[in-house]
């Protein structure tokens, strides 16, 4: 069964950094993309980065620059470097895997994404 557990969230100030982790099992994290998306108070779920099984990764404009997703594949752990956080950046942070690429950045909902975690918040204040 295919679980997925965030961790690493939490407040942190307009500029800091955060890394989120998601741990994995009943899956190989290198076999299929993977990602994070974000859901914001009255704001629809989007698509943050991905990481496809090759290495090769994207980002949502809005981050482009600022996180880095990676991957341990001895751990079969998820990473996101967040750095330069905004308050905009303020979500609840969910891995998911695996996920549809390119729809994953258009749309967040079954077609796009199969399993994701319980979520870890975010809060960047200003």
């Amino acid at each position: 069964q295919l679980q997925l557990e965030e961790s690493g969230g939490g407040l942190v100030q307009v500029g800091g950094s955060l890394r989120l982790s998601c741990a994995v099992s009943g899956f190989t994290l290198d076999d299929y993309s993977t990602g994070w998306f974000r859901r914001a108070p009255g704001r629809e779920r989007e698509g943050v980065a991905s990481i496809k099984p090759n290495g090769d990764t994207y980002y949502a404009d809005s981050v482009k620059g600022r996180f880095t997703i990676s991957r341990d594949d001895a751990k079969n752990t998820l990473y996101l470097q967040m750095n330069s956080l905004k308050p905009e950046d303020t979500a609840v942070y969910y891995c998911a895997a695996p996920v549809v690429l390119p729809l994953f950045f258009s749309v967040i909902n079954p077609t796009s994404i199969g399993t994701w975690g319980q979520g870890t918040q975010v809060t960047v204040s200003s």
